[in-house]
């Protein structure tokens, strides 16, 4: 039997013809979707990039509705691994077209050559280190780019495209493939969390198939959840969040505060400013996921921030800057926070490996011995695939740097940090499902801490110019692989063949890039990329002219080691190291690491009201009403995310179909 109960035969037919190509149809869909509420009209920022996503979220809990729907849900008859299989196709692809991806990679690419025409001093810099193949250089093409009218000069892009989509397919193949070798370690023997694989898994019900086109052994099909719990939870979300989203509409209705509600004006100076404005937050998909993922890491993730709030007073008090504690921001002096996040990632991601080393262990033995193929047939793709897949996409990425003017030693380099990162933020996705904003343009900072007067004027410019790879932390392709994995603990638990899955799911992947890549090209042509509303209504115009700058800057104004920035990484990484250590000693140990990286990371100052609320919610429940209690509410803790995403779902479609009026 399954994970669901359903038997060996459902499981065989999650990956059916019909799904493979309706995903495929809807993968594409989603891409031209995501141009338009992504880019053009900026209706959510999650609606194909987030975690949790909107699009594939939608999709799901539309199909599903319609196998309770008459006729039409008779005929269609998705089972539930059917429909679970279709959202983690359509998830594969969906990050795609968005404002952290496409809508970053080729404004970025093309920038340089734009900018320089206002800042000549760019042109005597660093231009002549853009390689040719970079972007189209042909000054009506670059400026019908960014100011619109025309259409798409093909053939000055196509070699660019070749190039820049190579690079992405690669960095997505490269993580894929140390997800997949990593993903066992993490679903079976660490058993994670996996917060967000829940969302579809108990959103997704069976139902006997009934009615006259049934007939015998049609088997069982997709519902909706019938838990009273469930609908409470989704509609209590739902009707505030379309009621705030109304008052955008008509200014006259007053909003439900659903946060961040100012709740303490910060002080401007002395050392209470480093207590900074303290912020009420009542984001119902946060709580719901701080009522999902352990207690320990809830309680964790505020009690270090107010540990983080503490160490800004004293250092105010020392004689630092007055300034709120997430103003501490890419400083080096103590207490260094986001240095401190730095050294808890990397020893966190090096703990990761560490703990994973048996296991990583057994996969390489496995994949060059006879017994590859069949002591890992269970495995989504034989270790000796995976292995090779990793080589030949790393080298190509390492060539790739080579052929931007990198030496070989900065190209490895930089690919090895890149790959590590992202492992690093897929592994805190399945443990506790949240895109942690570390350190956002940690790649840069970093050179500018440890100094960047190492590198050579071009590899410079090779680091800057992939910064949509990096930059903003986990709303870049990096969602990639934790999408996979995701879609791989779904698997797990209902059953579903992981092969052809994963292979769907690449083909999915595809598609959305193909597509996505004509959508977004013509669509910001055609638009000019000043019209699109990222640039107004978010930080994507500044962040690509402040990458353009930096490039100036870094050359012009090279930096050597910051003694600092090496302390406050090294503290973090003991304090994280230490914090594991003693989770290993002492079962009763209340206190996580990734709780300590999270709270030193940008955004906690938000976020740690939502912990609190779902720590002591679920403390509470445990304790008076024990596991079994706990279980029953689960599903109103997914109905809190659902509806939330359900409402962006819906103001998407408004926005679209009314051309952004609304």
């Amino acid at each position: 039997m399954t994970a669901n109960g359903s038997g060996v035969g459902s499981g065989v037919r999650g990956v059916t013809p019909r799904v493979v190509v309706l995903g495929l149809v809807l993968s594409a869909a989603v891409a031209v979707g995501g141009f338009y509420a992504d880019l053009l009209y900026f209706v959510s920022y999650r609606f194909g990039a987030g975690a949790p996503a909107t699009a594939p979220f939608a999709l799901l809990f539309l199909l599903a509705g319609l196998g309770m729907a008459g006729p039409l849900g008779r005929m269609l008859r998705f089972t539930r691994n059917e429909l679970l299989a279709l959202y983690a196709i359509v998830l594969a692809g969906a990050p795609l077209v968005s404002h952290g991806v496409l809508g970053y990679m080729l404004p970025h690419a093309i920038f340089q050559q734009f900018g320089a025409r206002v800042y000549p001093e760019w042109q005597t810099t660093f231009l002549q280190f853009i390689p040719a193949w970079f972007s189209p250089t042909d000054q009506a093409a670059v400026e019908s780019f960014f100011l619109g009218g025309a259409s798409v000069p093909w053939s000055l892009w196509w070699q660019s495209l070749a190039m820049w989509c190579s690079f992405l397919t690669a960095l997505a193949v490269a993580s894929v493939c140390l997800t997949l070798l990593l993903q066992r370690q993490w679903i079976t023997n660490e058993r994670l969390s996996f917060p967000l694989a829940q969302i579809p898994l108990e959103m997704v019900r069976e139902q006997e198939a009934s009615g006259r086109s049934a007939g015998p052994g049609a088997g069982r099909q997709a519902g909706l959840p019938v838990a009273g719990l469930f609908w409470l939870g989704f509609g209590l979300a739902f009707v505030v969040g379309f009621w705030n989203y109304l008052g955008q509409v008509l200014p006259a209705l007053p909003a439900v505060p659903v946060g961040p509600t100012p709740m303490m004006q910060p002080y401007q100076t002395g050392p209470l400013a480093g207590l900074g404005e303290l912020d009420l937050t009542l984001w119902p998909w946060l709580i719901g996921i701080a009522y999902l993922i352990p207690k320990e890491l809830s309680f964790s993730c505020w009690f270090f921030w107010f540990v983080r709030v503490g160490l800004a007073v004293m250092a105010i008090s020392a004689g630092a800057t007055p300034r709120s504690p997430e103003g501490w921001l890419g400083d080096t002096t103590f207490p260094a926070f986001a240095f401190q996040g730095l050294g808890a990632l990397l020893a966190l991601t090096v703990w990761a490996f560490w703990r994973a080393r048996r296991h990583l262990s057994r996969a390489i033995r496995i994949a060059f011995s006879r017994e590859s193929g069949k002591a890992d047939g269970e495995e989504p793709l034989p270790y000796r695939w995976a292995l090779l897949g990793l080589a030949a996409s790393f080298t190509w990425l390492v060539y790739f740097c080579c052929l931007a003017g990198c030496r070989v030693a900065v190209g490895i380099g930089l690919i090895s940090v890149l790959l590590m990162f992202y492992v690093a933020w897929t592994w805190l996705r399945a443990e506790t499902g949240l895109g942690l904003l570390l350190f956002p343009s940690f790649l840069d900072d970093m050179a500018d801490a440890f100094g960047n007067s190492i590198y050579r004027p071009q590899e410079i410019v090779t680091i800057m110019s992939i910064r949509w790879t990096y930059f903003n932390g986990p709303t870049q392709l990096d969602l990639v692989p934790g999408n996979v994995i995701e879609s791989l603990k779904i698997a797990d638990a209902a059953g579903i063949r992981a092969r052809p899955l994963l292979a769907a799911m690449a083909a999915g992947f595809l598609v959305s890039l193909v597509v996505g890549v004509y959508v977004a090209l013509t669509g910001i042509y055609h638009y000019g990329f000043f019209a699109l509303r990222p640039t107004t209504a978010t930080w994507l115009e500044s962040q690509i002219r402040w990458g353009s700058a930096h490039i100036f800057y870094a050359i012009t104004t090279p930096s050597k080691l910051d003694w600092n920035a090496v302390a406050g990484t090294g503290a973090g990484a003991v304090v994280a190291l230490g914090l594991g250590l003693l989770r290993m000693r002492f079962w009763w140990w209340p206190l996580h690491p990734v709780g300590f990286l999270a709270a030193n990371s940008w955004g906690m100052h938000w976020f740690f009201s939502t912990f609190l609320i779902g720590w002591l919610a679920k403390t509470l429940v445990t304790r008076y009403g024990g596991l079994k209690l706990y279980r029953r509410t689960v599903p109103l803790a997914i109905g809190l995310i659902g509806g939330e995403l359900m409402n962006e779902a819906v103001w998407s479609a408004i926005r679209l179909f009314s051309h952004g009026s609304f």
